[in-house]
């Protein structure tokens, strides 16, 4: 958050005063005085000072849980005039970023916050959270397609993790098969099927962490529940 914009949202003046504030060397971060305008802060971990004293303000932490369809970026604006996945949330007041990414021609589970942190937690690999998707793939893999997704497929950016493959529906011209994994790359679950030899017709995730779609429809959302937001914070506990 821009350091004017946090002081203004403390209540401590008007953005255009708050800019006046820092331009006169009355504003701290972190114990150095600041002056240059743009200066970008972490209202949880940086600490603000206004003529020496402590600046604080109580963010509220909002969480929301998106049932992306097919069709939209998972962005809040976009350069080529797609679809976004802002166009679902108009009802949102509170400016909130996806965590994570779903691609246009992906649907399913995904998560909205304004806790940064926690988002970044959430997004690393070394947390392990699990993503859960159904992909429905050409023809019909064998025992040797699936034992390799669930051992480690070796892609252009080197060998995924390994995961949790089901086969769901077998059958031809297509099948449908479950995949977890804990990383994130691009189009990483698209490629690992392509690299086995059955492309993804059609994909949707069913699962971030905890989060399932449950009862939702497609394009619409919900505010993640108290029980939810623990779950996830338990996830990415150290």
């Amino acid at each position: 958050m821009r350091l004017q914009k946090y002081l203004s949202q403390s209540g401590v003046a008007s953005r255009r005063n708050s800019e006046q504030l820092i331009k006169d060397g009355r504003v701290k971060v972190n114990g150095e005085t600041v002056t240059a305008m743009g200066v970008i802060i972490s209202p949880e971990t940086d600490r603000v000072e206004v003529d020496n004293r402590p600046i604080k303000t109580v963010i509220r932490h909002e969480y929301f849980l998106l049932y992306k369809p097919v069709g939209y970026v998972t962005t809040l604006k976009d350069q080529f005039g797609r679809p976004t996945i802002r166009d679902l949330l108009a009802d949102v007041k509170v400016r909130v970023y996806p965590v994570g990414r779903l691609d246009m021609d992906t649907s399913g589970v995904l998560l909205l916050t304004n806790n940064g942190e926690m988002a970044n937690r959430l997004t690393h690999p070394s947390f392990g959270v699990e993503k859960e998707y159904l992909a429905r793939v050409r023809d019909l893999p064998d025992a040797q397609a699936l034992a390799t997704l669930a051992k480690g497929v070796n892609l252009l950016d080197g060998m995924t993790a390994p995961a949790t493959v089901r086969l769901v529906k077998g059958g031809r011209p297509t099948s449908v098969v479950s995949l977890t994994i804990k990383e994130g790359r691009n189009r990483q679950v698209r490629r690992m099927f392509e690299a086995v030899g059955h492309p993804v017709v059609s994909l949707k995730r069913v699962r971030f962490g905890p989060l399932t779609l449950s009862d939702m429809q497609a394009g619409s959302w919900r505010n993640l529940t108290s029980k939810e937001v623990a779950q996830l914070k338990k996830h990415v506990q150290r």
